[in-house]
């Protein structure tokens, strides 16, 4: 397992406990499972071309839920090392929608990678 292994273990978490209702939303939770794979076994955020925006939509669901539920748990709890992973995570998280979004707007039907910044 990588050093990713707590952020992919968190998309596979929301991927899991979210209702996939719509075919819309089942893509998006299969996006990131997906996400979650790439994650743990090359550090880096990968995302087929065809779907980029989906994924980037997923990403920010989970920096949501982050930042709204989780956040405020582990501020509680004063546990600084949580505290920094979960940060790290919803920054991690938002960086990623960024640049999928403007990979989709500027680079035509190629897949999208990035790698992501070194874990706390």
């Amino acid at each position: 397992m990588s050093d990713y292994r707590f952020f992919a273990a968190c998309l596979r978490f929301v991927a899991r406990r979210t209702d996939a209702a719509t075919p819309e939303m089942a893509a998006m939770m299969a996006d990131l499972s997906a996400l979650a794979e790439a994650v743990e076994a090359e550090g880096a955020l990968v995302v087929a071309a065809a779907r980029r925006k989906g994924a980037a939509r997923a990403l920010a669901g989970v920096a949501g839920v982050l930042q709204q539920h989780i956040l405020p748990e582990a501020a509680a709890h004063g546990d600084a090392a949580a505290l920094g992973r979960v940060r790290w995570m919803i920054d991690a998280a938002m960086a990623g929608v960024a640049d999928i979004t403007v990979h989709a707007e500027t680079v035509a039907d190629a897949p999208f990678r990035r790698a992501l910044p070194p874990p706390p």
